[in-house]
């Protein structure tokens, strides 16, 4: 669990931010909810930890510690899980972008691993329509070249919650996290449309809603590669002069 936090020092940013013309911050994003019974409370954070630690990898960013608790309201209805409201997490990543360009990092990207957070469009969207930049990764696109390249069965409509994605991306990545039980666990709920107002416990009891069968490390392992391949045009964004 240590790379979940970054390690860096003081002068390692300094050295990094020497090299570019414009320096570019990666906030992971994760949730701290229920994700069945073989999946961590901590699923979203690892996922989010691992696309940006990718990233990390391949391009000269500047790799923050996670945000491990957003808003997972929708999952209320099982023990472990806890929420903030939107209009904080909001403010918490307004606040780190603050801080950011007042040390001289004038771009960040929001890395998500929890769909739930919805807010954070509206603070990227708020943000770069004030002359700030600021994007959200991944987008519904990059997830999908991120399935096919994968091989990933499943659609992101069915995979939505403790599924092929996830369950791949933790058998690669995090191992050691995973409990028995993802291989029976299957459960299909793709007519969602009152989530929102019944919350998750309105489509499955077990907390699941996908084919977590499917996963494997291999899938795990590609789905990452094809969304540090797919950051490259965010970069590319983010520190050009336009």
């Amino acid at each position: 669990m240590s790379d979940l936090v970054p390690a860096d020092t003081t002068e390692d940013v300094r050295t990094r931010g020497a090299g570019v013309s414009r320096q570019v911050a990666v906030l992971p994003v994760g949730s701290f909810e229920q994700h069945g019974a073989y999946l961590p409370l901590a699923t979203d954070t690892l996922v989010a930890c691992a696309v940006a630690r990718e990233i990390a990898g391949a391009y000269p960013v500047h790799l923050l510690p996670p945000v491990t608790i957003s808003c997972s309201h929708e999952h209320a209805a099982w023990p472990g899980t806890v929420s903030i409201s939107s209009v904080t997490l909001h403010a918490v990543v307004r606040d780190i972008a603050a801080s950011l360009r007042r040390s001289g990092v004038d771009a960040l990207v929001v890395v998500n691993g929890h769909g739930g957070n919805y807010v954070l469009g509206n603070v990227v969207q708020e943000s770069s329509a004030c002359g700030e930049r600021m994007a959200l990764f991944p987008a519904a696109e990059d997830w999908e070249a991120a399935r096919e390249r994968a091989g990933v069965v499943t659609s992101l409509l069915t995979d939505m919650h403790a599924g092929e994605i996830e369950t791949s991306i933790l058998l690669h990545a995090h191992p050691e996290m995973l409990r028995p039980g993802y291989e029976t666990s299957d459960f299909v709920a793709d007519d969602r449309r009152h989530l929102l107002t019944l919350g998750m416990s309105g489509y499955t009891d077990s907390g699941v809603i996908g084919r977590p069968s499917l996963g494997s490390a291999e899938k795990g392992k590609e789905l990452l590669a094809s969304l540090a391949d797919s950051f490259g045009a965010y970069f590319s964004m983010l520190t050009s002069d336009a």
